[in-house]
Protein backbone atom coordinates (compact mmCIF):
# COMPACT_ATOMS: atom_id res chain seq x y z
CA UNK A 1 0.00 0.00 0.00
CA UNK A 2 1.85 3.39 -1.16
CA UNK A 3 1.42 6.54 0.95
CA UNK A 4 -0.98 9.11 0.39
CA UNK A 5 0.75 12.26 -1.15
CA UNK A 6 1.74 14.75 1.29
CA UNK A 7 -1.13 17.31 2.77
CA UNK A 8 -1.77 20.17 4.85
CA UNK A 9 -3.85 18.00 7.43
CA UNK A 10 -0.81 15.09 7.26
CA UNK A 11 1.27 18.12 7.98
CA UNK A 12 -0.75 18.96 11.19
CA UNK A 13 -0.63 15.00 12.43
CA UNK A 14 0.55 14.28 15.63
CA UNK A 15 4.10 12.96 15.23
CA UNK A 16 4.68 9.36 16.35
CA UNK A 17 7.68 7.09 17.57
CA UNK A 18 7.11 3.15 17.45
CA UNK A 19 9.05 1.40 19.95
CA UNK A 20 9.90 -2.28 18.87
CA UNK A 21 9.91 -2.90 15.28
CA UNK A 22 10.09 -6.68 15.09
CA UNK A 23 7.19 -9.35 14.35
CA UNK A 24 3.93 -6.88 14.97
CA UNK A 25 5.96 -3.39 15.60
CA UNK A 26 6.76 -3.64 12.00
CA UNK A 27 3.51 -2.94 11.32
CA UNK A 28 2.39 -0.45 12.96
CA UNK A 29 5.75 1.62 11.70
CA UNK A 30 4.48 0.66 7.78
CA UNK A 31 1.22 2.44 8.59
CA UNK A 32 2.28 5.27 10.78
CA UNK A 33 4.71 5.65 8.00
CA UNK A 34 1.66 5.45 5.21
CA UNK A 35 -0.77 7.87 7.28
CA UNK A 36 2.02 10.41 7.71
CA UNK A 37 2.80 10.80 11.58
CA UNK A 38 5.57 8.25 11.75
CA UNK A 39 8.45 10.47 13.23
CA UNK A 40 10.78 7.96 15.47
CA UNK A 41 11.34 4.75 15.38
CA UNK A 42 13.57 3.03 18.82
CA UNK A 43 14.57 -0.42 19.10
CA UNK A 44 17.66 -2.42 20.63
CA UNK A 45 18.18 -4.18 17.48
CA UNK A 46 20.99 -2.38 15.19
CA UNK A 47 20.23 -4.72 12.18
CA UNK A 48 16.49 -3.93 12.72
CA UNK A 49 17.11 -0.09 12.38
CA UNK A 50 19.43 -0.65 9.53
CA UNK A 51 16.71 -2.21 7.58
CA UNK A 52 13.89 0.78 8.70
CA UNK A 53 16.38 2.83 8.10
CA UNK A 54 16.61 1.68 4.30
CA UNK A 55 13.19 1.20 3.79
CA UNK A 56 11.90 4.91 5.20
CA UNK A 57 14.63 7.01 5.26
CA UNK A 58 12.63 10.38 6.32
CA UNK A 59 12.24 8.62 9.53
CA UNK A 60 14.44 9.35 12.64
CA UNK A 61 16.27 5.64 14.48
CA UNK A 62 17.29 5.58 17.86
CA UNK A 63 18.55 2.85 20.35
CA UNK A 64 17.51 4.42 23.44
CA UNK A 65 13.84 4.79 25.21
CA UNK A 66 15.29 8.18 27.04
CA UNK A 67 15.44 9.56 23.80
CA UNK A 68 12.24 9.78 22.43
CA UNK A 69 10.65 10.63 26.11
CA UNK A 70 12.98 14.00 25.80
CA UNK A 71 11.85 14.75 22.31
CA UNK A 72 9.20 17.45 22.84
CA UNK A 73 7.89 17.11 18.97
CA UNK A 74 6.68 13.47 19.69
CA UNK A 75 3.14 13.50 21.14
CA UNK A 76 2.21 9.88 20.71
CA UNK A 77 4.44 6.61 21.49
CA UNK A 78 3.05 3.11 20.11
CA UNK A 79 4.83 0.34 22.18
CA UNK A 80 5.16 -3.41 20.39
CA UNK A 81 7.81 -4.69 22.98
CA UNK A 82 7.61 -7.98 24.68
CA UNK A 83 4.70 -8.04 27.16
CA UNK A 84 6.77 -8.10 30.04
CA UNK A 85 8.10 -4.81 29.08
CA UNK A 86 4.96 -2.69 28.85
CA UNK A 87 4.21 -1.60 32.61
CA UNK A 88 7.15 0.04 32.62
CA UNK A 89 7.63 1.66 29.48
CA UNK A 90 4.07 2.94 29.29
CA UNK A 91 4.73 4.75 32.66
CA UNK A 92 7.50 6.25 31.79
CA UNK A 93 5.92 7.38 28.50
CA UNK A 94 3.07 8.83 30.77
CA UNK A 95 5.13 10.67 33.00
CA UNK A 96 7.10 12.29 30.07
CA UNK A 97 3.66 13.43 28.68
CA UNK A 98 3.41 11.13 25.99
CA UNK A 99 0.10 9.59 24.61
CA UNK A 100 0.64 5.94 24.72
CA UNK A 101 -0.61 2.87 22.23
CA UNK A 102 0.54 -0.16 24.10
CA UNK A 103 0.08 -3.89 22.04
CA UNK A 104 -2.16 -6.07 24.55
CA UNK A 105 -1.71 -6.74 26.96
CA UNK A 106 -1.22 -3.90 29.23
CA UNK A 107 0.88 -5.34 31.03
CA UNK A 108 1.14 -8.59 33.38
CA UNK A 109 -1.17 -7.85 36.72
CA UNK A 110 -4.15 -5.94 37.30
CA UNK A 111 -2.55 -3.62 40.49
CA UNK A 112 0.06 -2.93 37.60
CA UNK A 113 -2.56 -1.91 35.49
CA UNK A 114 -4.70 -0.07 37.52
CA UNK A 115 -1.87 1.95 38.43
CA UNK A 116 -1.08 3.33 34.59
CA UNK A 117 -5.33 3.64 34.22
CA UNK A 118 -4.71 6.61 36.98
CA UNK A 119 -1.88 7.92 36.20
CA UNK A 120 -3.20 8.36 32.35
CA UNK A 121 -6.01 10.34 33.64
CA UNK A 122 -3.77 11.83 36.26
CA UNK A 123 -1.53 13.22 33.49
CA UNK A 124 -4.43 13.88 30.89
CA UNK A 125 -2.63 11.29 28.59
CA UNK A 126 -4.56 9.40 26.14
CA UNK A 127 -3.69 5.65 27.32
CA UNK A 128 -4.81 2.62 24.21
CA UNK A 129 -4.54 -0.63 23.89
CA UNK A 130 -4.27 -2.90 21.00
CA UNK A 131 -7.35 -4.96 20.94
CA UNK A 132 -7.11 -4.75 16.98
CA UNK A 133 -10.33 -6.64 16.20
CA UNK A 134 -12.38 -4.15 17.49
CA UNK A 135 -10.96 -2.66 14.61
CA UNK A 136 -12.37 -4.93 12.32
CA UNK A 137 -15.35 -4.10 10.23
CA UNK A 138 -17.22 -7.91 11.16
CA UNK A 139 -16.92 -7.05 14.65
CA UNK A 140 -18.64 -3.87 14.31
CA UNK A 141 -21.08 -5.16 12.62
CA UNK A 142 -21.71 -7.93 15.01
CA UNK A 143 -22.09 -5.76 17.77
CA UNK A 144 -24.47 -3.81 15.45
CA UNK A 145 -26.47 -6.85 15.07
CA UNK A 146 -26.45 -7.69 18.63
CA UNK A 147 -27.99 -4.21 19.58
CA UNK A 148 -30.59 -4.15 17.17
CA UNK A 149 -31.55 -7.97 18.37
CA UNK A 150 -31.31 -9.25 14.94
CA UNK A 151 -29.34 -12.17 16.93
CA UNK A 152 -32.05 -12.61 19.22
CA UNK A 153 -31.31 -13.55 22.78
CA UNK A 154 -27.17 -14.21 23.52
CA UNK A 155 -27.17 -18.02 24.51
CA UNK A 156 -23.39 -18.56 23.82
CA UNK A 157 -20.04 -17.68 22.29
CA UNK A 158 -16.87 -19.18 21.29
CA UNK A 159 -13.83 -18.73 19.65
CA UNK A 160 -11.26 -20.38 18.44
CA UNK A 161 -7.75 -18.97 18.24
CA UNK A 162 -5.16 -21.51 16.34
CA UNK A 163 -2.02 -21.56 14.36
CA UNK A 164 1.43 -23.55 14.74
CA UNK A 165 3.99 -21.12 16.21
CA UNK A 166 4.76 -18.03 16.65
CA UNK A 167 6.05 -19.90 19.89
CA UNK A 168 6.66 -17.22 22.56
CA UNK A 169 8.89 -18.03 25.79
CA UNK A 170 8.25 -14.39 27.97
CA UNK A 171 4.78 -15.19 28.01
CA UNK A 172 2.26 -18.56 27.74
CA UNK A 173 0.12 -18.99 24.90
CA UNK A 174 -3.23 -17.24 27.46
CA UNK A 175 -1.59 -14.11 27.44
CA UNK A 176 -0.50 -14.33 24.12
CA UNK A 177 -3.43 -15.14 21.73
CA UNK A 178 -6.33 -14.72 24.12
CA UNK A 179 -6.29 -10.88 24.96
CA UNK A 180 -8.39 -10.55 21.69
CA UNK A 181 -11.05 -12.77 22.17
CA UNK A 182 -11.64 -11.63 25.65
CA UNK A 183 -11.76 -8.28 24.47
CA UNK A 184 -14.61 -9.01 22.17
CA UNK A 185 -16.72 -11.37 24.47
CA UNK A 186 -16.66 -9.08 26.96
CA UNK A 187 -17.66 -6.12 24.97
CA UNK A 188 -20.61 -8.21 23.06
CA UNK A 189 -21.88 -9.15 26.29
CA UNK A 190 -21.03 -5.69 28.37
CA UNK A 191 -20.85 -7.56 31.61
CA UNK A 192 -18.21 -9.64 33.49
CA UNK A 193 -18.06 -12.91 34.45
CA UNK A 194 -19.06 -14.43 37.70
CA UNK A 195 -17.32 -17.25 37.21
CA UNK A 196 -13.98 -18.42 35.22
CA UNK A 197 -12.35 -21.70 34.85
CA UNK A 198 -9.45 -22.71 32.76
CA UNK A 199 -7.18 -25.49 32.09
CA UNK A 200 -4.01 -26.44 29.65
CA UNK A 201 -1.27 -28.31 28.56
CA UNK A 202 2.57 -27.67 28.83
CA UNK A 203 3.83 -29.98 25.80
CA UNK A 204 7.14 -27.81 24.84
CA UNK A 205 7.92 -26.48 28.13
CA UNK A 206 7.06 -27.48 31.70
CA UNK A 207 6.16 -23.68 32.90
CA UNK A 208 4.45 -22.86 30.23
CA UNK A 209 1.69 -23.69 28.59
CA UNK A 210 0.82 -24.38 24.98
CA UNK A 211 -2.97 -24.96 24.72
CA UNK A 212 -5.73 -23.71 26.96
CA UNK A 213 -9.23 -23.98 27.20
CA UNK A 214 -11.48 -20.53 29.12
CA UNK A 215 -14.90 -20.75 30.00
CA UNK A 216 -16.47 -17.92 31.30
CA UNK A 217 -20.23 -17.57 32.99
CA UNK A 218 -22.17 -14.60 33.27
CA UNK A 219 -24.64 -13.79 35.64
CA UNK A 220 -27.03 -13.30 32.47
CA UNK A 221 -26.96 -17.05 32.20
CA UNK A 222 -24.43 -16.50 28.86
CA UNK A 223 -21.69 -18.83 28.59
CA UNK A 224 -18.42 -18.62 26.55
CA UNK A 225 -15.61 -20.40 25.56
CA UNK A 226 -12.09 -19.88 24.40
CA UNK A 227 -9.69 -22.31 22.92
CA UNK A 228 -6.36 -21.33 21.78
CA UNK A 229 -3.23 -22.82 20.55
CA UNK A 230 0.17 -22.98 19.21
CA UNK A 231 0.43 -26.59 18.56
CA UNK A 232 -2.11 -26.87 15.63
CA UNK A 233 -1.64 -28.41 12.15
CA UNK A 234 -3.73 -25.15 10.63
CA UNK A 235 -4.14 -21.85 11.01
CA UNK A 236 -8.19 -21.10 12.80
CA UNK A 237 -9.25 -17.62 14.09
CA UNK A 238 -13.23 -18.24 13.96
CA UNK A 239 -15.84 -16.51 16.34
CA UNK A 240 -19.40 -17.88 16.97
CA UNK A 241 -21.67 -16.04 18.51
CA UNK A 242 -25.42 -18.02 19.07
CA UNK A 243 -28.43 -16.31 19.61
CA UNK A 244 -31.99 -17.80 19.90
CA UNK A 245 -33.06 -16.23 16.48
CA UNK A 246 -29.52 -16.18 14.61
CA UNK A 247 -25.95 -17.53 14.62
CA UNK A 248 -23.27 -15.40 13.39
CA UNK A 249 -19.93 -16.90 12.08
CA UNK A 250 -16.64 -14.44 12.06
CA UNK A 251 -13.78 -16.29 10.32
CA UNK A 252 -10.86 -14.02 9.79
CA UNK A 253 -8.96 -16.31 7.63
CA UNK A 254 -11.43 -16.62 4.81
CA UNK A 255 -10.88 -14.35 2.17
CA UNK A 256 -14.18 -13.26 1.11
CA UNK A 257 -16.86 -14.21 3.07
CA UNK A 258 -15.69 -13.34 6.18
CA UNK A 259 -19.05 -12.80 8.30
CA UNK A 260 -22.20 -15.15 7.46
CA UNK A 261 -25.30 -15.57 9.52
CA UNK A 262 -27.04 -18.51 9.90
CA UNK A 263 -31.35 -18.20 10.52
CA UNK A 264 -31.50 -21.87 12.09
CA UNK A 265 -34.09 -22.59 14.43
CA UNK A 266 -35.41 -24.77 16.95
CA UNK A 267 -38.85 -26.06 16.84
CA UNK A 268 -40.64 -28.32 19.18
CA UNK A 269 -42.46 -31.43 18.39
CA UNK A 270 -43.55 -33.53 21.20
CA UNK A 271 -41.54 -31.88 23.46
CA UNK A 272 -38.72 -32.52 21.96
CA UNK A 273 -36.09 -30.00 20.11
CA UNK A 274 -35.92 -30.44 16.20
CA UNK A 275 -33.57 -28.28 14.80
CA UNK A 276 -34.06 -26.98 10.95
CA UNK A 277 -31.04 -25.68 9.17
CA UNK A 278 -31.28 -22.35 6.96
CA UNK A 279 -28.99 -21.42 3.91
CA UNK A 280 -25.99 -19.11 5.33
CA UNK A 281 -26.45 -15.46 4.70
CA UNK A 282 -23.57 -13.51 3.49
CA UNK A 283 -23.16 -9.90 5.47
CA UNK A 284 -21.26 -7.43 3.35
CA UNK A 285 -18.26 -6.12 4.91
CA UNK A 286 -15.70 -3.47 4.09
CA UNK A 287 -12.60 -5.26 4.35
CA UNK A 288 -10.29 -2.38 5.45
CA UNK A 289 -7.23 -3.18 6.78
CA UNK A 290 -8.45 -3.20 10.63
CA UNK A 291 -4.52 -2.13 11.72
CA UNK A 292 -5.06 1.05 9.39
CA UNK A 293 -8.31 1.48 11.44
CA UNK A 294 -6.86 1.28 14.42
CA UNK A 295 -3.79 3.47 13.92
CA UNK A 296 -6.01 6.36 12.49
CA UNK A 297 -8.01 6.07 15.60
CA UNK A 298 -5.35 6.53 18.10
CA UNK A 299 -4.00 9.82 15.94
CA UNK A 300 -8.00 11.02 16.26
CA UNK A 301 -8.02 10.73 19.66
CA UNK A 302 -4.39 12.32 20.37
CA UNK A 303 -5.87 15.42 18.12
CA UNK A 304 -9.79 15.51 19.79
CA UNK A 305 -8.30 14.46 22.93
CA UNK A 306 -11.83 12.06 22.76
CA UNK A 307 -11.64 8.36 24.68
CA UNK A 308 -10.36 5.20 22.87
CA UNK A 309 -12.77 2.77 21.96
CA UNK A 310 -10.48 0.28 23.51
CA UNK A 311 -8.97 2.50 26.56
CA UNK A 312 -6.96 1.65 29.26
CA UNK A 313 -10.28 0.86 31.39
CA UNK A 314 -11.06 -1.85 29.09
CA UNK A 315 -7.55 -3.05 28.83
CA UNK A 316 -7.82 -3.67 32.72
CA UNK A 317 -11.07 -5.41 32.71
CA UNK A 318 -9.27 -7.82 29.74
CA UNK A 319 -6.37 -7.81 32.20
CA UNK A 320 -8.78 -8.78 34.93
CA UNK A 321 -10.20 -11.66 33.27
CA UNK A 322 -7.16 -13.11 32.11
CA UNK A 323 -5.45 -12.93 35.49
CA UNK A 324 -8.70 -15.06 36.53
CA UNK A 325 -7.80 -17.71 33.75
CA UNK A 326 -3.96 -17.90 34.72
CA UNK A 327 -5.35 -18.32 38.63
CA UNK A 328 -7.72 -21.09 37.50
CA UNK A 329 -5.03 -22.92 35.53
CA UNK A 330 -2.41 -22.95 38.54
CA UNK A 331 -5.08 -24.14 40.57
CA UNK A 332 -6.26 -26.99 38.02
CA UNK A 333 -9.78 -26.71 39.65
CA UNK A 334 -12.91 -24.24 39.32
CA UNK A 335 -12.55 -20.98 41.09
CA UNK A 336 -14.91 -19.83 44.05
CA UNK A 337 -17.64 -17.05 43.48
CA UNK A 338 -16.38 -14.17 42.93
CA UNK A 339 -17.93 -12.75 46.02
CA UNK A 340 -15.87 -15.18 48.01
CA UNK A 341 -12.21 -13.75 46.20
CA UNK A 342 -9.28 -12.68 48.77
CA UNK A 343 -8.79 -8.68 49.15
CA UNK A 344 -7.29 -7.16 46.77
CA UNK A 345 -4.57 -5.99 48.93
CA UNK A 346 -2.02 -7.31 51.01
CA UNK A 347 -1.79 -7.54 55.14
CA UNK A 348 0.65 -9.68 56.28
CA UNK A 349 -0.94 -12.36 59.03
CA UNK A 350 0.70 -10.51 61.92
CA UNK A 351 -0.62 -7.01 60.68
CA UNK A 352 -3.93 -5.90 62.36
CA UNK A 353 -6.90 -4.27 59.94
CA UNK A 354 -9.67 -2.81 61.77
CA UNK A 355 -13.00 -2.95 60.56
CA UNK A 356 -14.55 0.35 58.86
CA UNK A 357 -11.25 0.82 56.92
CA UNK A 358 -10.71 0.96 52.95
CA UNK A 359 -7.47 -0.31 51.32
CA UNK A 360 -7.02 -0.01 47.79
CA UNK A 361 -5.99 -2.19 45.07
CA UNK A 362 -2.33 -3.68 44.81
CA UNK A 363 -1.64 -1.77 48.93
CA UNK A 364 0.70 -4.21 51.14
CA UNK A 365 1.11 -4.27 54.76
CA UNK A 366 3.82 -5.96 56.44
CA UNK A 367 4.29 -7.15 60.12
CA UNK A 368 2.73 -5.70 63.07
CA UNK A 369 1.92 -2.41 61.49
CA UNK A 370 -1.99 -1.77 62.54
CA UNK A 371 -4.82 0.55 60.55
CA UNK A 372 -7.29 2.17 62.92
CA UNK A 373 -10.73 2.40 62.35
CA UNK A 374 -12.31 5.64 59.78
CA UNK A 375 -8.42 5.02 57.82
CA UNK A 376 -9.04 5.66 53.90
CA UNK A 377 -5.65 4.01 51.63
CA UNK A 378 -5.28 4.21 48.15
CA UNK A 379 -3.87 1.94 45.82
CA UNK A 380 0.06 0.54 45.23
CA UNK A 381 0.93 1.56 48.92
CA UNK A 382 3.98 0.22 50.38
CA UNK A 383 3.33 -0.06 54.28
CA UNK A 384 6.24 -1.42 56.14
CA UNK A 385 6.82 -2.90 59.57
CA UNK A 386 5.51 -1.30 62.94
CA UNK A 387 3.41 1.29 61.14
CA UNK A 388 0.24 2.79 62.89
CA UNK A 389 -2.24 4.92 60.76
CA UNK A 390 -5.28 6.14 62.13
CA UNK A 391 -7.69 6.58 63.29
CA UNK A 392 -9.66 8.74 60.43
CA UNK A 393 -6.07 9.05 58.25
CA UNK A 394 -6.51 9.54 54.21
CA UNK A 395 -3.43 8.06 52.66
CA UNK A 396 -3.17 9.12 49.11
CA UNK A 397 -1.81 6.18 46.20
CA UNK A 398 1.52 5.04 45.62
CA UNK A 399 2.28 6.51 49.08
CA UNK A 400 5.18 4.62 50.88
CA UNK A 401 5.72 4.50 54.63
CA UNK A 402 8.90 2.86 55.86
CA UNK A 403 9.72 0.88 59.17
CA UNK A 404 8.28 2.34 62.35
CA UNK A 405 6.60 5.55 61.78
CA UNK A 406 3.23 6.40 63.25
CA UNK A 407 0.67 8.54 60.93
CA UNK A 408 -1.95 9.96 63.56
CA UNK A 409 -5.28 11.19 63.07
CA UNK A 410 -4.90 15.17 61.91
CA UNK A 411 -1.94 13.85 59.75
CA UNK A 412 -2.84 13.86 55.49
CA UNK A 413 -0.49 12.35 52.62
CA UNK A 414 -1.70 12.77 49.13
CA UNK A 415 -0.01 10.88 45.98
CA UNK A 416 3.36 9.56 46.04
CA UNK A 417 4.24 11.15 49.18
CA UNK A 418 7.13 8.98 50.95
CA UNK A 419 8.11 8.45 54.93
CA UNK A 420 11.39 7.54 55.68
CA UNK A 421 12.29 5.24 58.43
CA UNK A 422 11.55 5.86 62.02
CA UNK A 423 10.23 9.89 61.14
CA UNK A 424 7.94 11.20 63.36
CA UNK A 425 4.38 13.11 62.94
CA UNK A 426 2.92 14.98 66.18
CA UNK A 427 -0.78 15.92 66.01
CA UNK A 428 -0.94 17.85 69.49
CA UNK A 429 0.93 21.00 69.78
CA UNK A 430 1.42 21.38 73.44
CA UNK A 431 0.67 17.86 74.69
CA UNK A 432 0.53 16.75 78.50
CA UNK A 433 -0.58 13.52 79.88
CA UNK A 434 -2.72 14.79 82.48
CA UNK A 435 -4.45 17.02 80.07
CA UNK A 436 -6.71 15.70 77.21
CA UNK A 437 -6.21 17.67 74.20
CA UNK A 438 -7.72 15.66 71.38
CA UNK A 439 -9.62 18.46 70.69
CA UNK A 440 -7.12 20.46 69.62
CA UNK A 441 -5.17 18.84 67.23
CA UNK A 442 -3.88 20.62 64.61
CA UNK A 443 -3.75 19.30 61.00
CA UNK A 444 -0.43 18.25 59.00
CA UNK A 445 -0.72 18.10 55.10
CA UNK A 446 1.79 16.65 52.88
CA UNK A 447 1.51 17.20 49.30
CA UNK A 448 1.97 14.91 46.46
CA UNK A 449 5.30 13.25 45.96
CA UNK A 450 6.84 15.09 48.86
CA UNK A 451 9.68 12.92 50.75
CA UNK A 452 10.32 12.99 54.18
CA UNK A 453 13.94 11.53 55.34
CA UNK A 454 14.73 9.34 58.35
CA UNK A 455 14.21 10.42 61.29
CA UNK A 456 13.08 13.80 60.72
CA UNK A 457 9.93 15.16 62.80
CA UNK A 458 7.20 17.22 61.42
CA UNK A 459 5.73 19.44 64.09
CA UNK A 460 1.99 19.66 63.72
CA UNK A 461 -0.35 22.57 61.74
CA UNK A 462 2.37 22.38 59.45
CA UNK A 463 2.11 22.19 55.02
CA UNK A 464 4.97 19.92 53.50
CA UNK A 465 4.36 21.60 49.32
CA UNK A 466 4.31 19.51 46.34
CA UNK A 467 8.00 17.54 45.65
CA UNK A 468 9.59 18.95 48.66
CA UNK A 469 12.36 17.14 50.15
CA UNK A 470 12.90 17.31 54.14
CA UNK A 471 16.33 16.12 55.00
CA UNK A 472 17.18 13.14 57.40
CA UNK A 473 16.66 14.13 60.88
CA UNK A 474 15.47 17.90 60.30
CA UNK A 475 12.78 19.53 62.40
CA UNK A 476 10.01 21.03 60.48
CA UNK A 477 8.33 23.66 62.59
CA UNK A 478 6.72 26.23 59.49
CA UNK A 479 5.23 25.63 56.05
CA UNK A 480 7.97 24.14 53.31
CA UNK A 481 7.12 25.25 49.95
CA UNK A 482 7.01 23.20 47.26
CA UNK A 483 9.95 21.66 45.54
CA UNK A 484 12.45 22.84 48.86
CA UNK A 485 14.83 21.56 49.97
CA UNK A 486 14.89 21.54 54.00
CA UNK A 487 17.26 20.50 56.40
CA UNK A 488 18.35 21.39 60.18
CA UNK A 489 16.46 21.80 63.38
CA UNK A 490 14.63 23.98 62.89
CA UNK A 491 14.42 23.10 59.44
CA UNK A 492 15.40 25.66 56.90
CA UNK A 493 15.77 26.08 53.15
CA UNK A 494 18.94 24.90 51.23
CA UNK A 495 17.68 24.42 47.66
CA UNK A 496 15.45 23.31 45.45
CA UNK A 497 14.28 19.63 43.93
CA UNK A 498 13.27 18.77 40.96
CA UNK A 499 10.08 16.16 40.76
CA UNK A 500 13.10 13.29 39.95
CA UNK A 501 14.08 13.78 43.31
CA UNK A 502 17.63 15.57 41.65
CA UNK A 503 18.98 19.29 42.98
CA UNK A 504 18.20 22.36 40.98
CA UNK A 505 20.70 24.32 39.81
CA UNK A 506 20.03 27.67 40.05
CA UNK A 507 21.25 29.67 36.84
CA UNK A 508 20.23 33.36 35.78
CA UNK A 509 17.09 33.34 37.80
CA UNK A 510 15.71 29.66 37.09
CA UNK A 511 16.18 26.41 38.34
CA UNK A 512 17.33 23.59 36.22
CA UNK A 513 17.74 20.10 36.81
CA UNK A 514 20.62 18.21 35.56
CA UNK A 515 18.79 14.97 35.22
CA UNK A 516 16.03 15.45 33.41
CA UNK A 517 16.31 18.76 32.15
CA UNK A 518 13.14 19.98 33.48
CA UNK A 519 13.31 24.37 34.04
CA UNK A 520 11.67 25.87 36.91
CA UNK A 521 11.22 29.70 37.60
CA UNK A 522 12.30 31.32 40.87
CA UNK A 523 10.11 33.22 42.29
CA UNK A 524 10.14 35.09 45.98
CA UNK A 525 7.44 31.98 47.39
CA UNK A 526 10.46 29.19 45.80
CA UNK A 527 10.46 27.62 42.52
CA UNK A 528 7.69 26.74 39.81
CA UNK A 529 7.59 24.93 36.80
CA UNK A 530 8.22 26.92 33.73
CA UNK A 531 5.20 25.63 32.19
CA UNK A 532 2.13 23.64 32.55
CA UNK A 533 3.31 21.07 30.47
CA UNK A 534 6.94 20.37 31.79
CA UNK A 535 8.98 17.44 31.50
CA UNK A 536 6.80 15.40 33.73
CA UNK A 537 3.55 16.78 33.07
CA UNK A 538 3.54 18.03 36.42
CA UNK A 539 0.26 20.28 36.48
Amino acid sequence: MQAAPPNESAARRPRIAVIGSGYWGKNLVRNMHDLQALEMICDTHDETLASLGAQYPSCRLVRAYSDVLRDKTIRGVMIATPAETHAGLVREALLAGKDVFVEKPLCLSVSEGRALVDLARHQNCILMVGHLLWYHPAVLRIQQLIGDGELGRIQYLYSNRLNLGKIRREENILWSFAPHDLSVILGLVKEMPDTVQAQGGNFLHPGIADVTTSLLSFKSGIRAHIFVSWLHPYKEQKLVVVGDRKMAVFDDTEKKDKLLLYPHSIDWKDNFPVPTKAEAQTVALDLREPLRTECEHFLDCIETRKTPRTDGEEGLRVLAVLQQCQEALERKQPPAPAAKAKPAYFAHASAFIDEGVDIGEGTSIWHTSHILKGTTIGRNCKIGQNVVVGPNVKVGEGVKIQNNVSVYEGVTLEDYVFCGPSMVFTNVFNPRSEIPRMNELRPTLVKRGATLGANCTIICGTTIGRYALVGAGAVVTREVPDHALVVGSPARVKGWMCRCGVKLRLKAGRAICEACRSVFRKTPHGVVPVSANAKHGER
